[in-house]
């Protein structure tokens, strides 16, 4: 899950998501308006932050935004859960379930000297089996009919900065190279019912592939990468205007189009993977994770339960760390990738009589 966002609408889910936060106080590990209301303190507030609600204003777009995705009190870190499916998407056959998708991600601002936040955020998701739910080591793939090795997505860092321009597309290490000319940022932001507002973002990217085929025959897609990612951002308007709320509680859907995955070892076949998940705040942090999801991340390094202290880099995703971190699948010999079913004939329309 590649967390930098840009303006766009995406709309599904949307009528689930408005249902979710008609409820939202009985949500576990989520902000009430009335958990919101007790923020509400005499004096001072501990961040300046703009909270006057403006479409139109790039500065206010910052604060609401990074209080969104993170904390905007340094002191702080913001932890995120995230939950939902993964789909194998191939011509001439229905969309096919493969996996449970589940993680978590712990988030970390700095404010800079131009007001702009830079966020700081380790990210680690894993894949369960659809019939157990318990989280997978090796995976059957459907495709193949070979038992194949699970790598769950692991990225630390991903940081990018917050401020009143657009961000520019992220580099992946030098990989991506396409540069925007400054615009004030601005998102796509509309009022809900109950009180409610919200965000739609995204990205819709295609450049090189850090697995290239000649050397990755088993887990490239091919020279280029396609994916696209969008979100939904459902808040309570009182929360957005509450200058004690350094953080803004949220629920929302994240979808993701994306080659096969590298472990897949479904190399050049046609087709991609589609995520849809569900996320929202873990309010208190490591309490609200399931048990499992958080004893196979310890088990991965303590770091995975914390929200970076500094800056570092690079920011890749789970493509480009793939390439850093493992080695290509030995290729049988005759071995070609998968081929989906033929398209099925046409069928004959009857005239009418």
């Amino acid at each position: 899950m590649d967390d930098q966002n840009f303006s766009r609408r995406e709309s599904m889910g949307f009528a689930a998501l408005m249902a979710g936060m008609a409820g939202m106080a009985a949500l576990p590990g989520t902000a009430s308006a009335a958990a919101a209301s007790k923020a509400r303190r005499k004096g001072k507030p501990p961040v300046d932050f703009i909270t006057k609600i403006d479409f139109k204003d790039p500065k206010w777009t910052r604060d609401t935004y990074a209080r969104i995705d993170a904390d905007v009190d340094p002191a702080k870190e913001k932890c995120g859960w995230i939950k939902g499916k993964a789909f194998g998407v191939r011509p001439n056959e229905k969309v096919r379930p493969l996996f449970g998708v589940e993680g978590f991600s712990f988030v970390r601002t700095k404010r800079l000297e131009d007001g702009a936040y830079r966020r700081m955020l380790r990210e680690i998701v894993f894949y369960r089996n659809l019939e157990t739910g318990e989280i997978m080591k090796e995976w059957d793939n459907p495709y193949t009919g070979e038992r194949v090795k699970v790598v769950p997505i692991a990225n630390d860092p991903f940081n990018f900065t917050i401020s009143e321009f657009v961000p520019q597309p992220p580099s992946y290490g030098g990989l991506q190279t396409e540069k925007r000319p400054p615009q004030p940022f601005l998102q796509d932001w509309e009022y809900g019912p109950n009180g409610t507002m919200v965000l739609h973002t995204g990205i819709d990217m295609q450049y090189p592939n850090a697995l290239q085929p000649d050397k990755w025959v088993r887990e490239s897609s091919g020279v280029m990468n396609r994916v696209s990612e969008h979100f939904i951002y459902v808040v309570k308007k009182e929360d957005v205007e509450n200058p004690y709320l350094t953080h803004i509680p949220h629920i929302g859907a994240w979808s993701r189009i994306t080659p096969w995955l590298p472990w897949m070892l479904m190399g050049q076949a046609e087709g991609h993977v589609s995520y849809f998940t569900h996320f929202q705040t873990a309010e208190n942090g490591e309490k609200d994770l399931p048990a499992d999801l958080v004893a196979a991340a310890r088990a991965m390094g303590e770091k995975w339960l914390h929200a970076p202290t500094e800056d570092y880099g690079p920011s890749l995703s789970s493509l480009e760390n793939y390439a850093r971190e493992q080695t290509p699948a030995p290729v049988p010999a005759g071995w070609t990738p998968p081929k989906p079913p033929p398209a099925p004939a046409p069928f004959a329309v009857k005239k009418p009589e």
